[in-house]
């Protein structure tokens, strides 16, 4: 570590007392931008982080779904992100008219939104999902015919296990859908001991080639409990910081070298710092969205 390193955490941690923040960081970020965070999680848990925290700011380092989603859950809270251009193209896939108009072809079909989508598609939803638990929330509504968005490799991995019928919005990961089934050939020729784990967000056609296949929670509990030493690892690429960190005893190798998300890359320490002193950028969500939203949100956490 470098001296403008040493100042950059030393002003960051002085800020972060200062204005009585708590700083979340996604799995999928830099291995500097982890270091500093008080919490690393995925989707799921940072929503419930944010949603019980007591700090008055909130740093969300990923991208702007998740602070809007921090913004959903703290009215009360400023909530900042640090880089204002980390999107999810993902995300971008529906949008609020967009879903109205599937749900008018679909009458009385409830709506299961994965949350990495804007506020305004969550307001216009039954329930929220993550990776994590997608399968759960599905399973606890009582219709035959649920209307999954925006994620369709998400929605046809869960639907294997299920005796409803998912109507999937046609969206998908840029980055996971980058992961090819000749990736995981490559991979196994040159590790032939290893166990492949992979993200449901992969195509369809990669999932059926994978040893386990989870969100980046399930991925991480995996690969601590599993007696296997070498593990590929089908999600983006940040989450290999944790995983070596967690498991020094272990080898682990990327599946695809596709697996870098631009967005997830954009907020450094500088970033942090420069947000932490403006207090920018802040998410605001309009209030008949955030508390239409809201409901979606905390009908998924009252089930997690």
């Amino acid at each position: 570590m470098g001296p403008l390193t040493e100042e950059l955490i030393r002003r960051l941690l002085e800020l972060k007392e200062r204005r009585r923040a708590v700083i979340l960081a996604h799995n999928y970020q830099l291995k500097e931008v982890q270091d500093v965070a008080d919490y690393v999680g995925d989707s799921l848990a940072l929503a419930q982080k944010a949603a019980t925290t007591a700090a008055e700011v909130i740093v969300l380092c990923g991208v702007y779904f998740m602070a809007e989603t921090a913004a959903i859950l703290n009215p009360d809270k400023k909530v900042l992100l640090p880089e204002r251009s980390a999107g999810c193209p993902l995300a971008d896939t529906i949008d609020a008219d967009g879903l109205r108009e599937a749900k008018r072809r679909h009458p009385g079909v409830p709506v299961v939104c994965y949350v990495n989508s804007s506020a305004a598609v969550k307001a216009e939803s039954d329930i929220c999902c993550t990776s994590s638990n997608a399968e759960k929330v599905v399973r606890s509504l009582p219709a035959a015919r649920v209307l999954f968005v925006p994620d369709y490799n998400l929605g046809h991995y869960i639907s294997r296990g299920l005796d409803k019928e998912l109507i999937l919005w046609p969206g998908s990961c840029t980055t996971h859908a980058r992961v090819k089934p000749e990736d995981v050939h490559k991979a196994r020729e040159a590790h032939p001991d290893a166990l492949v784990l992979v993200h449901p967000e992969c195509s369809p056609e990669v999932v059926e080639l994978a040893d386990f296949v989870g969100s980046t929670s399930a991925i991480l509990k995996f690969a601590r409990e599993t007696s296997a030493k070498t593990l590929i690892i089908g999600t983006e690429m940040g989450i290999l910081y944790r995983l070596k960190r967690e498991n020094p005893s272990k080898q682990f190798y990327l599946l695809s070298p596709g697996l870098i998300c631009p967005n997830m890359k954009y907020t450094r320490l500088e970033s942090i710092v420069h947000s932490l002193e403006t207090m920018s950028f802040q998410v605001k969500v309009a209030e008949d969205i955030r508390l239409r939203a809201k409901e979606a949100l905390e009908r998924m956490l009252a089930l997690s």
